[in-house]
């Protein structure tokens, strides 16, 4: 991918997002690395109108080397899930559901087989001021083994190889976020154990589950 395509496409997703409710405002950041570049979100702008031309690029030490803009405060974190955790990709959202559940839980239990695309239940990172080196590396432990990170009192991250791919993941779970806190209002919700979880894992394999296919 070429970084104008990067750029374009984590403006696309950042206005997907806020279009979605996963962001208000200014409040969250989209970055697409591309060979020894990160194309990522400027500080302070709205998300909603986000432009390819006002995101910025910086190389894989943080130095900006293109944009108007400076970036966002969470380039720690963002580089951070590059460099240790191999992404492509990173969104951070404060999106409602989600933001909740991490004002509340240790971890969002799997009650959903859907969400072994996040790596099954979801962590919780310690609470940290936003825009630190102490949150990128609360956030950045907590997302070993995961594709996704609840913030505690904070919103959440995601990461995937690609910024459509990690804002996917976004959707999934800020409702897997809904489906728990819905349930848990009418009772204690069921977790998934490791042997259901692995059962889910063998059929999808199986049935090539996620795939279209021709009828016989």
């Amino acid at each position: 991918m070429e970084i104008a395509e990067a750029r374009e496409r984590v403006a696309a997703v950042a206005r997907r997002s806020a279009a979605q409710g996963l962001v208000l405002g200014s409040a969250g950041n989209v970055s697409q690395r591309t060979e020894d570049l990160l194309a990522i979100t400027p500080t302070g702008a709205a998300l909603a109108d986000v432009q390819a031309d006002e995101v910025c690029v910086v190389d894989l030490e943080g130095r900006q080397v293109d944009g108007p803009l400076a970036p966002t405060s969470e380039l720690d974190l963002h580089l951070g899930a590059v460099g240790r955790h191999g992404a492509g990709a990173v969104v951070h959202t404060h999106a409602p559901m989600s933001t909740a559940a991490a004002c509340v839980l240790d971890e969002l239990p799997c009650v959903h087989y859907a969400m072994l695309a996040l790596g099954g239940p979801v962590p919780v990172a310690r609470y940290e001021t936003f825009g630190t080196p102490e949150l990128a590396e609360s956030v950045l432990d907590a997302l070993e083994g995961r594709t996704a990170v609840l913030m505690a009192n904070h919103g959440a991250v995601t990461v995937g190889d690609t910024v459509d791919a990690a804002l996917e993941l976004s959707l999934l779970l800020e409702w897997a976020a809904d489906v728990y806190l819905h349930a848990a209002a009418a009772g204690r919700p069921r977790e998934l154990d490791e042997s259901q979880r692995a059962a889910v894992v063998d059929a999808a394999l199986a049935r090539g589950y996620g795939s279209t296919k021709a009828a016989e």
